[in-house]
């Protein structure tokens, strides 16, 4: 599928965005693991969360819809999964294909986790040499380090493991499987990435200490899981697209609601805000365990700045939208820092280049990032997502801030995480 959007004139609009993924993920997959059954509010329906209950369902968690966006999960508790029949397919989700192998390293049967393509093509050893310390036996593809992976649940112990590289998916696989250890597992993060897992667990009854330095405690579980209502906030991520909009745009304001503004999430707010954006919370206050505000946003003098350190992980996501606010800001704009975006579902320090430089862009690559000059004039063109998400709806924004008309190819790749983004797209410019 491919889209054609247009110069957008003027950009006004109220709206609420998709709800947060690794929320939702986490959501269903923690209370699929308590006793008891748990309403799961706003449950994100793109194609990474719906993998995801079709792998819990695989493995005897059960769960069925109240309404629309509303679930209802029933637990199976930390020992009542079962033996999956047929392969767990993953599809396009790292987050499902890393958090489900924390989880099924300590189950007592066999299980193979996979994915489409993209998928097969990510780094897996990042978790498999941790969780393989941890005591599990897990096999994969070039040397354990690709899926498909093969999992014989073992009796694990607890360690302390230093993470290489930020990454809260593979310290969330860690905590899973801690769950199930022996012993206490201390996991020390070289820059603090999304706690949503310390702060869930928690409130389930897990034994987590986290928020005090780099490192986050979890102790083996000697009762169930208290199963959680949870109420899944609008996801920042989603947000993204549209607080750069109208920040980048000369004749713009929207106003976004119920986005979980967790601090651990909000690097896109912190970089926008150094840019001199108009960005303002509205309306704080707390879903559960989540901090949620409206956020509004206007027509800005944006600046030039480095982003880079701390800051990387958390706006990893959001990195592309950066480099396109970059093109619309005034001076130098460096992202550095950022080589996870090379194991993306696309390389996005590559993707995002060849799309910006075809709409005109001038902008360079660097080995951890990419630098741009501005202001400039984009231009519409026709550009690929090359299926990554977040890179089509980072070409759809473009379109409507370039001059004439871009065409987007692999459109429909925002389904991943944004089913609704091109109509979003499409009310906020008036079309």
């Amino acid at each position: 599928m491919q889209r054609s959007v247009r110069t957008a004139k003027v950009v006004r609009g109220t709206i609420g965005v998709s709800p947060n993924k690794s929320i939702s993920h986490r959501a269903v997959i923690f209370n699929g693991i308590a006793k008891g059954d748990a309403l799961v509010e706003d449950f994100q329906r793109g194609a990474d969360c719906l993998a995801t209950l079709t792998c819990l369902r695989r493995l005897g968690v059960g769960w069925r819809w109240r309404n629309e966006s509303t679930l209802l999960v029933t637990g199976v508790g930390l020992h009542g999964m079962r033996e999956p029949a047929t392969v767990l397919d993953c599809q396009n989700s790292g987050t499902t294909m890393r958090l489900l192998t924390g989880l099924l390293a300590a189950q007592p049967f066999f299980s193979v986790v996979t994915g489409d393509a993209s998928l097969r093509s990510r780094p897996m050893r990042r978790v498999v040499e941790p969780l393989s310390q941890m005591g599990a036996n897990i096999s994969g593809r070039d040397g354990d380090r690709l899926a498909p992976l093969a999992i014989r649940g073992a009796p694990l112990r607890g360690i302390r493991y230093p993470l290489p590289v930020a990454s809260a998916q593979v310290k969330s696989a860690l905590l899973l499987a801690a769950l199930y250890a022996e012993g206490e597992t201390i996991i020390e993060e070289p820059a603090q990435t999304r706690d949503h897992t310390e702060r869930m667990l928690r409130a389930m009854g897990a034994e987590v200490d986290f928020g005090e330095g780099p490192a986050i405690r979890i102790q083996p579980m000697t009762q169930e899981l208290t199963a959680m209502k949870v109420r899944v906030p609008g996801d920042i991520s989603s947000a993204a697209p549209w607080l750069v909009l109208a920040a980048s745009h000369p004749n713009a304001e929207i106003r976004i609601t119920g986005v979980g503004v967790n601090p651990t999430r909000t690097g896109i707010l912190d970089c926008l805000s150094l840019m001199g954006a108009d960005v303002r919370l509205e309306e704080e206050q707390s879903w559960g365990v989540e901090p949620v505000a409206d956020i509004l946003v206007r027509s800005s003098q944006l600046r030039g700045i480095t982003i880079g350190g701390e800051l990387v992980p958390r706006s990893i996501d959001e990195l592309p939208l950066l480099a396109l606010a970059g093109c619309f800001a005034e001076g130098e704009t460096v992202i550095r820092d950022a080589e996870e975006l090379l194991v993306k579902e696309s390389n996005r320090i590559r993707t995002t280049l060849d799309g910006l430089r075809a709409l005109g862009a001038n902008v360079e690559e660097t080995h951890d990032g990419l630098r741009l000059w501005g202001p400039q004039k984009l231009g519409g063109a026709t550009v690929s997502s090359h299926g990554d998400h977040r890179l089509a709806m980072m070409l759809g924004v473009a379109g409507a801030l370039a001059g004439g008309e871009t065409v987007i190819r692999q459109a429909e790749s925002v389904a991943v995480s944004y089913p609704r983004f091109w109509q979003d797209l499409d009310g906020l410019c008036g079309i």
